[in-house]
């Protein structure tokens, strides 16, 4: 039988995790066996640069915390060597980060699954989500489709203006 403390420590530990998964946009979980320190360190910048947390945990106090928020479908994918990627802000974040080493690494790093909302889902959309710009590029992208009218009308404007022989001055 297990001490008390480590007990009490490991209770404490899945409470955390609980609340950690019940805070969260979304997170992907993944398999990372063989990867370098380097690869580790700089997968980890990146996820703290993308506002993402990343961790080594246990399968079995994760199985724990999966189970009490309602994820017992990634109960299968627990096993081997298993890390979480988890954003609260940022519902892509985790997956295009994690998608993004997963094809750096090939085969040393895979993903295993994921959540959003508080739903499970498969693979296949992690990797769709992954697939999605990051929102300042995607609020880039939405401006320039606003301006392109409004740009291309000042366009016709000023060349019917030249046409017509009159110059056309810069407003000050």
């Amino acid at each position: 039988m297990p001490n008390a403390n480590i007990l009490a420590e490991k209770q404490k530990m899945v409470a955390e995790l609980t609340e950690k998964l019940k805070g969260a946009a979304a997170g992907v979980i993944v398999d990372y066996k063989g990867i370098t320190v380097a690869e580790d360190t700089a997968l980890r910048a990146d996820c703290r640069k993308n506002n993402v947390e990343y961790t080594v945990v246990k399968n079995t106090l994760l199985r724990f915390a999966f189970n009490n928020v309602g994820f017992e479908e990634l109960d299968e994918k627990l096993n081997g060597t298993t890390s979480i990627a988890i954003c609260n802000d940022d519902p892509i974040a985790p997956a295009r980060v994690i998608a993004d080493y997963a094809k750096k690494l090939n085969d040393k790093f895979e993903i295993k699954g994921g959540f959003m909302d508080g739903k499970v889902v498969p693979i296949e959309t992690v990797n769709a989500l992954a697939s999605i710009p990051a929102l300042p590029v995607l609020q880039a992208q939405f401006l320039g489709t606003m301006l392109a009218p409004i740009s291309g009308l000042a366009c016709v404007i000023k060349q019917i203006a030249e046409k017509q022989g009159g110059a056309v001055e810069a407003a000050e």
